[in-house]
C-alpha cells in the first residue's frame, strides 16, 4: 500500500495519474494546502519543503522498512522503477525521458505557477494593480515560450520523449492542459501539436481517473475570511513563520 499525501492540484494529479496508470494500490490522505496542513510537523517529517505531494510506500522497492519520498519528479521516477512502466531501462531511452521530467519540474510547472499567481491571485491582494504588470508579462510570456518548446517537440514526436508514453507526459500534462486558463483558447490554435497531445493524454482512462480523484476536497466555497487566510498561507511564508513547525518535525524523526 502506498500512502499519498495529496490535494487535487496539478502537482497532486501527477501522482494519482501515475498510480492509476501503474495499477498500484494506494490511498490518498488530504493535505489541505489552503488550511495549512502542509506546515504540520507530521507532514514536514516526510516533506521538509512543506509542499505536497509526498508518499510513503509501505512495501518499498527492494524490500525493507517503509520509505517516504517528496517532490513529484522523484516520486514518479520511483514509481516507474517500482512498476517497471513508463521509464525505459536502457540509458538512452531513460535519459530521453528524464530530461523532459526535469524540464517540467524546473520550467513549465514553476513558470505556470508564477503566471497564475500574478495574473489571477495577486490582483486580489495588491494595493496597486500596476505593480503586477511586469510579473504578469514576464511569466505569461515564459509560459508562451515553453508551449512553443513543447509544440516543436510534439510536432516531431507523438509524446514528449519520443514515440512512447512515459512519465514525461504524466508529469507535464496536469499543468499543460491548463495553459488556456492563463492565456485563452487561442493558445491551442497557436500550438496545435500541444493541443493534440493534451487531448490524447486526457482521453486515457487512468488520466481521467487520477484527475478526478477527490476533486470535491478542493471545491468547498470559502468565506472571504477563509480566502484571505488561504492566500496568506500560500503566498507569504518565510523561514520565521514555519520555524516552529520545522523544529517540531525534527523532534519526530
Amino acid at each position: 500500500m502506498i500512502d499519498v499525501y495529496y490535494w487535487p492540484t496539478p502537482n497532486g494529479w501527477k501522482v494519482t495519474i501515475m498510480l492509476e496508470e501503474c495499477g498500484l494500490e494506494y490511498r490518498t490522505l488530504p493535505v489541505d494546502i489552503g488550511g495549512g496542513d502542509q506546515f504540520k510537523p507530521e507532514f514536514l517529517r516526510i516533506s521538509p519543503n512543506n509542499r505536497m505531494p509526498a508518499i510513503i510506500d509501505r512495501d518499498p522497492l527492494g524490500g525493507g522498512k517503509p520509505i517516504s519520498i517528496f517532490e513529484s519528479g522523484a516520486i514518479l521516477e520511483y514509481l516507474a522503477d517500482k512498476s517497471g512502466k513508463f521509464l525505459p531501462k536502457d540509458p538512452a531511452g531513460r535519459y530521453a525521458v528524464l530530461q523532459w521530467v526535469h524540464w517540467q519540474m524546473a520550467n513549465l510547472g514553476p513558470m505556470m505557477g508564477n503566471a497564475n499567481h500574478f495574473k489571477n491571485y495577486a490582483k486580489n491582494i495588491a494595493d496597486d494593480p500596476k505593480q503586477l504588470e511586469y510579473g504578469t508579462k514576464r511569466f505569461v510570456g515564459e509560459v508562451d515560450r515553453l508551449c512553443g518548446v513543447m509544440d516543436a517537440q510534439l510536432a516531431a514526436n507523438r509524446y514528449l520523449a519520443g514515440p512512447d508514453y512515459s512519465i514525461a507526459d504524466i508529469i507535464t500534462w496536469p499543468w499543460a492542459m491548463l495553459a488556456n486558463r492563463l492565456i485563452d483558447d487561442t493558445i491551442w490554435e497557436k500550438f496545435p501539436n500541444v493541443k493534440r497531445w493534451v487531448d490524447e493524454v486526457g482521453a486515457r482512462p487512468a488520466a481521467q481517473k487520477g484527475f478526478a480523484r477527490d476533486r470535491e476536497w478542493g471545491q468547498r466555497k470559502l468565506t472571504d475570511a477563509e480566502e484571505k487566510a488561504r492566500r496568506e498561507l500560500l503566498f507569504n511564508q518565510t523561514n520565521d513563520k514555519v520555524r516552529a513547525a520545522r523544529e517540531a518535525a525534527a523532534k519526530l524523526r
